[in-house]
């Protein structure tokens, strides 16, 4: 479902907001997963995020898991939107939806971060490594989210969580792919028993900046976050050093450093000077990142060949799958073998 009942969603909206009047709506692009809106009812400036329509994978679009992540965010030191309501009930809109506050920002949809200067946008990057530090600095109990995943083997779940999801694509096979899942389960990261909050989609896309000072002002797209290892999440937010811009917009092979970005190891150190103990990002926690997000574009690749889509550009993206598949083996040191 791509259009939205606005006759509904006035009615819905004139219930919680008693006084306001006049709806419009503007649908808000780029993202692979949940629909989302801008909302303007009245004075009321808001934004809507809704599971998609059709067939979904179980667990997918975990539009309730967001709300509630972001419902216990709020508060702390994490900048997060503020969430208004959670609508369970599929009889309004076709799919469940939640509302939250509009936020006026900047967000960027290459990790390039065009159109600032060397020196903010250096500030930019150690922001996006020191928010993330933040953000596993917080204490899962503290905030209500003990039970939000299983703690232990983390990886070797995940690794098995998305190696069926691959299994069960209807795609075309892909051999970088088949290696990646049979090489990290007999390399898994290091399982010291570090559990933190992990977004699990933390880049800069997924950020907003201050309308005009570097600094981030709202974490995006809580889809899949969970409890998990703090170096899942640092592996995958090091992924613009790993990747070209015509790989989802990454830095490799660009004029970065003239640019002021800072080195991956100074955004790994601006992160650990924040973190708590998590130990040595190696190879094999970036393999797995890389891996993981190769596995998102098969799905996405396998959305478009069932019509379900809900991204204008989707289709040109399920071919990622197998350069990022190609960055994993890279990441491993396996990128001489044949693939």
């Amino acid at each position: 479902m791509s259009d939205i009942d606005t006759q509904a969603l006035t009615r819905w909206l004139g219930d919680r907001l008693p006084g306001e009047a006049g709806l419009s709506l503007e649908r808000i692009g780029g993202g692979q997963s949940n629909p989302t809106w801008f909302v303007d009812f009245g004075s009321a400036r808001l934004v809507l995020r809704k599971k998609p329509g059709g067939p979904i994978l179980k667990g997918a679009h975990a539009i309730e898991r967001e709300f509630r992540v972001l419902t216990a965010l709020a508060g702390t030191d994490i900048p997060v939107p503020t969430v208004r309501w959670l609508e369970e009930d599929d009889s309004i809109l076709g799919t469940p939806f939640y509302v939250m506050d509009r936020l006026e920002g900047r967000v960027f949809d290459t990790a390039s971060i065009e159109g600032v200067s060397s020196e903010d946008r250096r500030e930019m990057y150690l922001d996006y490594a020191r928010t993330l530090a933040r953000l596993h600095a917080v204490s899962p109990d503290a905030v209500g989210l003990g039970d939000f995943g299983k703690p232990g083997k983390y990886f070797q779940r995940q690794i098995d969580r998305w190696s069926r999801q691959y299994a069960g694509s209807d795609g075309p096979r892909i051999p970088a792919l088949d290696r990646l899942t049979e090489w990290l389960p007999a390399n898994l990261p290091d399982e010291d028993g570090a559990v933190s909050i992990a977004h699990g989609d933390f880049r800069i896309g997924n950020l907003m900046y201050h309308p005009t000072e570097p600094k981030v002002i709202a974490v995006l797209d809580w889809e899949l976050a969970t409890l998990g290892h703090p170096l899942a999440d640092l592996g995958y937010a090091v992924m613009p050093w790993r990747t070209a811009p015509e790989e989802y917009g990454g830095i490799l092979g660009t004029d970065w450093a003239d640019a002021g970005i800072p080195t991956e190891a100074e955004f790994i150190a601006e992160y650990m000077a924040l973190a708590q103990p998590a130990g040595e990002l190696r190879p094999s926690h970036v393999a797995f990142a890389l891996f993981r997000f190769a596995v998102i574009f098969v799905g996405i690749a396998d959305r478009v060949r069932a019509g379900s889509s809900n991204s204008d550009n989707a289709a040109s993206l399920g071919p990622l799958a197998k350069q990022f598949a190609d960055r994993a083996l890279e990441a491993a040191g396996l990128d001489g073998m044949e693939t």
